[in-house]
């Protein structure tokens, strides 16, 4: 059966699609089949190897992820069962996310620059970064993929992202001078690497790295957790100034912050 995974993989990757989940959970399910001498999906084992996740959401995952397969393996061969549609019931529901206030953002802002690391330039990136996603509405892993190359005159590159696009992203005036200031620091720091937002190292920041910072930064600026659930990171594409919801107030406030966050100093 794994070279069945394999197969499916590269056909998929083929139109785009990176897969890195998908690929360990068929690993996984393909070596619990082999285990027990089937060949082919059963819908039984598929079932039983699901069911060893802790949650429903993780379960439903599973589940899922063998359906799509089986579907695309009885093209070829029926001998492969397709397991039953939700069979664990779950149903999606999505967190109502923190609508951050101009306030609590300048905050983080100001948060970011007090910093205590070894690196001199750490506190500006996270200044520099939060701002970004405060002012464009990028998501977190688009921030984190930007390259230098991608910064023009007045605008972002976004490379691939959500459903494989490629999109242009305007930047304010203010925006543009704030990120180019941030850009001169990170050169005068000498480090290397194409990515905008970077280590001490000069390797892309990383995405558990930064979640650990924003809850640091969440109790330095004061702002506290909701229903027994923190604010997150990707939650600053959502304030009352933000590009992706609808708002008559105008927006020259957070790329104005951003130009303050990274002057140089």
């Amino acid at each position: 059966m794994m070279a069945s995974v394999e197969t499916y993989l590269a056909v998929r990757r083929a139109v785009g699609f990176t897969l890195s989940n998908t690929e360990y959970l068929l690993r996984s399910f393909a070596d619990f089949s082999t285990d027990r001498k089937e060949t082919h999906i059963r819908t039984a084992t598929a079932i039983e190897w699901a069911s060893q996740a802790k949650s429903v959401a993780q379960r439903h995952t599973r589940h899922r992820t063998v359906c799509r397969f089986a579907q695309y393996l009885r093209v070829d061969d029926l001998r492969h069962e397709l397991p039953p549609a939700n069979h664990f019931g779950y149903r999606k529901t999505r967190r109502v996310p923190h609508i951050y206030s101009r306030d609590e953002i300048s905050g983080l802002v100001l948060a970011a620059t007090r910093l205590c690391s070894s690196d001199s330039l750490l506190p500006r990136t996270y200044a520099a970064l939060i701002s970004v996603l405060a002012a464009t509405g990028l998501r977190i892993s688009e921030a984190l993929h930007l390259l230098v190359t991608d910064v023009t005159a007045n605008r972002l590159l976004i490379r691939k992202t959500k459903f494989q696009k490629t999109r242009l992203v305007p930047l304010h005036a203010t925006a543009v001078t704030g990120l180019g200031n941030y850009l001169i620091d990170r050169q005068g720091a000498k480090r290397g690497g194409d990515h905008v937002f970077v280590s001490d190292d000069g390797q892309p920041l990383v995405y558990w790295k930064v979640h650990g910072v924003f809850r640091t930064l969440l109790k330095s600026a004061g702002i506290k957790p909701s229903s027994g659930r923190w604010p997150r990171i990707h939650e600053l594409r959502h304030h009352a100034d933000s590009p992706i919801m609808p708002t008559s107030r105008k927006r020259s406030l957070l790329p104005a912050r951003l130009a303050r966050s990274s002057a140089p100093g």
